[in-house]
C-alpha cells in the first residue's frame, strides 16, 4: 500500500447453491458467484453469474495452461457417490470452490 492511494480490492463470493433437475439422473447442482471490487482494470464493479462445477474444471486447466510454474490450487472432488447428505456435500464442494477462487 502506498499513503494516499486508496488500495484496490476484489472480493469473490460463491453462495447460493441450486439443484437442478433434483432426482433425476441429469441433476445438478450451480453456484453463484459475487465479484465486486473497486479495482480501475473492471469496467464493472459488481458482477453476478452462475456456474457449475464442471465451468471451475474448464477454469482450472485454462489457467494450467497459462501458469507455467505457477501452482494452480486443486478444486474440491468430483464424486458421484458421496457419504453424508446431499446437502452436506454441497457445502463442502461450496467452501472447496470458494478456497479455490481466493487463491
Amino acid at each position: 500500500p502506498i499513503p494516499g492511494i486508496p488500495q484496490e480490492l476484489t472480493t469473490v463470493r460463491v453462495q447460493d447453491p441450486r439443484v437442478h433437475n433434483e432426482g433425476s439422473w441429469n441433476s445438478y447442482v450451480d453456484y453463484k458467484i459475487f465479484l465486486h471490487t473497486n479495482s480501475k482494470a473492471f469496467t464493472a464493479k459488481t458482477s453476478c453469474v452462475r456456474r457449475r462445477y464442471r465451468e471451475f474444471v474448464w477454469l482450472r486447466r485454462q489457467l494450467q495452461k497459462n501458469a507455467g510454474l505457477v501452482p494452480v490450487p486443486e478444486l474440491p472432488g468430483k464424486s458421484a457417490f458421496f457419504v453424508g447428505s446431499t446437502d452436506e456435500f454441497i457445502e463442502r464442494r461450496r467452501q472447496g470452490l470458494q478456497q479455490f477462487l481466493e487463491r
